[in-house]
């Protein structure tokens, strides 16, 4: 169960919600048998909202989903991995724009109604005639159940380890509503609008502002509160799709049921958020970070931030070292208001300073802990009712292998 106003499906997945199917298969863009190429269908128009990076430097899907999104309804979602289409220049617009007008062609609806995305390597044209094929192939692969959201799941991941997927159930009028969610990132992540790829489905009938301003308050909150490595991706992009066939009144945020919806909304995109931190390139743990006492939630949230992607802090947990000198460096160096006499720290159940004094502690009990698989740490500023939570991971000597030999 939930916090009382939704209901956590066990297995769930983006197909759940009514009205969506999911394909996946191998069309051979990466050099194993993985898959690479997958697709989100609804049955019907879908109202569709969606957020992407802010890294000036952007992939062509980016461009060709923009223009998708314009009339805020989509049918299909295509996907493709190791490959990001990114830095491809008229060629690699033309493949998005190809990628789409294929898609559509094959499953019988409007170009305007696909969204395209792509993640991999960075600055390659796409092999197109793999991808058409991988296309043309994907409509026999088309499914309504767990099979064909495993299938979809395995096809957009790079450098993941595990999928990532969420799913809950929330009670609109009287009306069971479900919210859903996949999403793939691992490295390069740092991101400052959404998921490096995340989609999330919903039978809900939602006006599309509402939406959109949901999946953008709600990414401010979850994946903006992520990092691995301090990157924002070009491609980054998180896509939301309604489909209406849940038959609840309409939600906005005049609604008396918005809030247990917003709540359901925010589980799943943290459940997402958390995982990509848990299963970042080369990560034995996963570290939560949790401000309290700032100024303001922005100033918590950007010292949270600093804390999570401190490179020290990072090592230091990697370590086992419970070193609060690395924390206290990141909260000081955050640019927000802070008074270097007034802060606390705790490393799990640990307290390690109070009121920016050190306190004695038991070292080997902080090492057992900080051997766990997921490490706390509390920050109490005293200065005013400001907070926020970010989630990050240990820096290990993999996350070095994995990047030093991307492309080979």
């Amino acid at each position: 169960m939930g916090d009382n106003q939704f209901t956590i499906i066990d297995g769930g997945s983006i197909i759940m919600p009514r009205g969506f199917k999911a394909a996946g298969l191998h069309c051979g863009l990466k050099k194993t048998d993985r898959n690479d190429l997958g697709i989100i269908l609804c049955d019907v128009p879908a109202v569709a909202a969606a957020v992407y990076t802010t890294n000036l430097v952007q992939a062509a899907p980016l461009k060709v989903t923009r223009e998708s999104l314009q009339d805020g309804k989509l049918r299909a979602i295509v996907v493709n991995s190791g490959n990001a289409n990114a830095c491809t220049g008229i060629q690699g617009e033309e493949d998005a724009y190809t990628m789409r007008s294929s898609a559509a062609a094959r499953f019988g609806i409007d170009a305007q109604d696909v969204a395209v995305a792509s993640t991999g390597v960075i600055g390659e044209l796409l092999k197109m005639d793999r991808v058409t094929t991988g296309i043309v192939n994907l409509p026999a692969q088309l499914r309504g159940d767990s099979e064909g959201a495993e299938a979809f799941s395995q096809a957009i991941l790079t450098t993941d380890l595990v999928k990532k997927e969420a799913c809950v159930t929330v009670q609109v009028g009287g009306q069971q509503v479900t919210i859903a969610g996949a999403a793939k990132g691992s490295g390069m992540i740092h991101p400052n609008m959404a998921t490096m790829l995340g989609f999330m489905t919903t039978d809900a009938v939602i006006r599309h502002d509402a939406l959109q301003l949901l999946l953008r308050r709600t990414t401010n909150l979850t994946f903006n509160m992520i990092t691995v490595d301090g990157d924002t991706s070009t491609n980054d992009m998180l896509v939301a799709m309604a489909s209406g066939l849940a038959d609840n009144e309409e939600l906005s945020p005049e609604h008396p049921d918005w809030e247990a919806f917003a709540a359901g909304f925010h589980y799943v995109c943290q459940q997402l958020a958390m995982a990509i931190a848990r299963d970042g390139e080369g990560a034995s743990r996963l570290i939560e970070v949790r401000v309290h006492g700032a100024e303001c939630d922005d100033d918590a949230q950007a010292i949270a931030k600093t804390i999570i992607g401190s490179s020290l802090v990072k090592s230091a947990v990697f370590g086992a070292d419970a070193n609060w000198g690395r924390i206290i460096a990141a909260v000081g160096r955050a640019g927000r208001p802070v008074n270097p006499e007034t802060v606390d720290i705790a490393i799990g159940p640990i307290p390690v300073l109070e009121q920016s004094r050190p306190v004695v502690f038991d070292e080997d009990a902080a090492l057992v802990y900080l051997q766990g698989d997921t490490v706390d740490i509390d920050v109490k500023l005293h200065i005013g009712d400001g907070s926020a939570t970010a989630w990050g991971c240990d820096l290990t000597y993999d996350y070095v292998r994995i990047n030093a030999a991307y492309r080979t």
